[in-house]
């Protein structure tokens, strides 16, 4: 089974830590960021591993060479000039001839990558969207009112919302919704494709999930290692 990671984006919100090496290979605990994520995918039988990788390329492709100290193989797509969240896919598309998961290279989690893939794999759709339920507490109370009588309050009300969990399953014939050596980010595949009435299933993420795209989610990422990634304990 084959799989992309998303790995060259500039993590300007990470900075001065990415001014130094790039995000994937910020150190979460014992390892870098892209080494949890590549261990994960190789437990589930995901062997064939792509790096889609731009900024500071050379540091990933000096440490982890052709990925056999870590059990898969490891192929380098350098793209050279930005081409977005799903752009960089397209330089990958001969090689892409079976179902693939696509995923962010600043995505944490403990999904089940093979339950992922094959409930993909069942569905009558080319792409499978993870999403994730987040419930963000608001500090207000919710007045309801008909002109100008209240009606009633909601006292600081949740709000609920399922985002994109930055995981992704694909297949082969995706590709004719994406342009040539385009900047083409993975929201505008999505839009291309409902815009054409394509079907697009959804996979519900219930297992741990942390998007590191913050300096406060790296240090969450640091506390939580312990309990969901170090395999020593």
């Amino acid at each position: 089974m084959k799989a992309v990671i998303l790995a060259g984006g500039l993590g300007l919100r990470l900075k001065p830590f990415t001014q130094v090496i790039p995000k994937p290979l910020l150190p979460i605990g014992e390892k870098s960021m892209l080494q949890i994520q590549i261990e994960r995918l190789a437990k589930y039988g995901f062997k064939e591993i792509f790096l889609a990788t731009n900024y500071k390329s050379e540091y990933i492709e000096r440490f982890f060479g052709d990925g056999s100290d870590f059990g898969v193989s490891l192929k380098i797509s350098r793209e050279e000039t930005p081409l977005g969240t799903a752009g960089p896919l397209h330089l990958l598309r001969d090689q892409l001839d079976s179902p693939f998961v696509v995923m962010n290279g600043d995505i944490l989690s403990l999904i089940d990558f093979g339950n992922l893939y094959d409930f993909a794999c069942s569905q009558d759709s080319l792409l499978t969207l993870t999403i994730k339920k987040e419930i963000t507490p608001f500090d207000f109370g919710n007045i309801f009112f008909d002109g100008n009588r209240v009606t009633g309050i909601e006292e600081k009300p949740d709000i609920v919302m399922y985002i994109l969990a930055g995981i992704y399953v694909m297949k082969p014939e995706i590709f004719r919704f994406f342009p040539e050596n385009k900047f083409f980010g993975m929201d505008m595949l999505i839009k291309s494709m409902l815009d054409q009435g394509e079907v697009i299933s959804k996979f519900d993420l219930k297992d741990y999930w942390l998007d590191i795209g913050r300096i406060d989610d790296y240090y969450t990422a640091q506390s939580d290692y312990n309990s969901h990634f170090n395999s020593s304990k």
